[in-house]
């Protein structure tokens, strides 16, 4: 039943995307990159506090990588959210067990072990026949450069999972990873939009009312509780049924844009997204079996999970 929390944390992400589609037609990327970081900053700092935790690192080089890494994805990532279909973008960036596979395999093979997983060769090359299917429509027309940034945001998203799980193995506590994150956030979105107005004027979008503040607040809040219930999943349940349980997100932002933005769906793209899906969980399958320490590692996931 602890497994269920997983349910619970995909259905706040995908509340989490459906607030960054709304707040883009508002605010700019930078912006809510920025917000973003500073609600998780201080729910973080704060339960750190509550908690009587330590801000104390002995490895600020390691968070300042986990952070530029996990930041750009995350900026990616809504800026794909803004353009195309929320399951398209969701499916996309929820991609990162199959590009760990596919690091995890290159890596094998360079350093000669050549021991072949073809069941995971197969998810491997089976998911990108399922991007294929779900990009379908975008090669015609002009959401083929989101989709390609969706992509890059999922490979990124790899590579903050892999720090992520170093630094859980060199004992990092997670709510110091998640802190550290945030405010690395924070900071780039900041900075981020001061850089876009150039020599000019920095250009701050007013908020209308209590609608703008409110998504948010959304955006900060939803990631949070998220990334708490996932935890505590991670934690407390089976780790495979977890894992593939992360992919009800991917269901539950489909619903949300059939709903509230009217995205509709093809046979192809429906056929790409259940593809993926069943892809990724039999990569998330080889990923976990093939791990060495795997309780380890499967414990520190859920940080990297929103990137």
């Amino acid at each position: 039943m602890q497994s269920l929390w997983m349910l619970f944390a995909s259905f706040m992400f995908a509340i989490m995307g459906v607030c960054v589609k709304l707040a883009s037609s508002q605010y700019s990327t930078s912006e809510i990159v920025m917000y973003r970081g500073l609600v998780g900053v201080v729910v973080m700092g704060s339960t750190i506090l509550y908690r009587r935790g330590s801000f104390a690192t002995r490895m600020p080089g390691a968070h300042l990588w986990r952070g530029v890494v996990g930041v750009v994805a995350l900026w990616l990532w809504f800026y794909a959210i803004a353009i195309l279909p929320l399951a398209t973008a969701m499916t996309l960036n929820y991609m990162a067990p199959i590009w760990i596979a596919v690091i995890l395999f290159c890596a094998g093979w360079w350093q000669a072990k050549n021991q072949l997983e073809w069941p995971l060769v197969g998810a491997i090359g089976f998911s990108f026949v399922g991007v294929t299917l779900l990009l379908q429509p975008a090669f015609h027309s002009q959401q083929m450069g989101a989709a390609i940034t969706a992509l890059i945001s999922g490979m990124l998203s790899a590579l903050a999972y892999l720090q992520v799980r170093k630094l859980g193995l060199l004992g990092e506590p997670e709510y110091r990873v998640v802190f550290y994150f945030s405010v690395v956030n924070f900071l780039a979105g900041l900075l981020g939009n001061i850089a876009s107005a150039g020599l000019g004027p920095v250009v701050w979008h007013a908020h209308t009312g209590v609608h703008g503040i409110a998504l948010l607040l959304g955006i900060g809040l939803c990631a949070t509780m998220a990334q708490m219930a996932m935890t505590r999943a991670y934690r407390l349940g089976k780790t495979l049924v977890v894992a593939n349980l992360q992919y009800t997100g991917i269901v539950f932002s489909s619903i949300w844009g059939v709903l509230i933005f009217g995205d509709l769906f093809d046979w192809h793209g429906w056929v790409g997204i259940g593809v993926i899906l069943v892809s990724g969980s039999a990569a998330s399958y080889y990923n976990t079996r093939n791990t060495s320490r795997g309780a380890a590692i499967a414990r520190t996931d859920p940080i990297a999970s929103e990137v």
